[in-house]
């Protein structure tokens, strides 16, 4: 039997506003380059066992960058 919170549930990233998404956006760590700021390309929203997360691919090495949503974000 799974869980409900566990379940990924997508959430509607293009409705923040142009400010946030682009905070979210531009705001990244790449594991695979090893470098802040670098981008993202294709963010999705989606929230996970209570936790809200923007995934992406890095506009350098197109790797999947995945940034958790802090309290601070919101």
């Amino acid at each position: 039997m799974t869980d409900k919170v566990d379940e990924k549930k997508v959430r509607d990233f293009s409705a923040r506003s142009q400010a946030e998404q682009r905070d979210f956006i531009e705001n990244t760590w790449c594991d695979s380059c090893q470098k802040e700021n670098l981008g993202l390309n294709s963010p999705c929203e989606y929230e996970l066992s209570g936790i809200i997360y923007v995934e992406g691919k890095c506009k350098v090495c197109s790797n999947i960058v995945v940034t958790e949503f802090t309290d601070d974000e919101f």
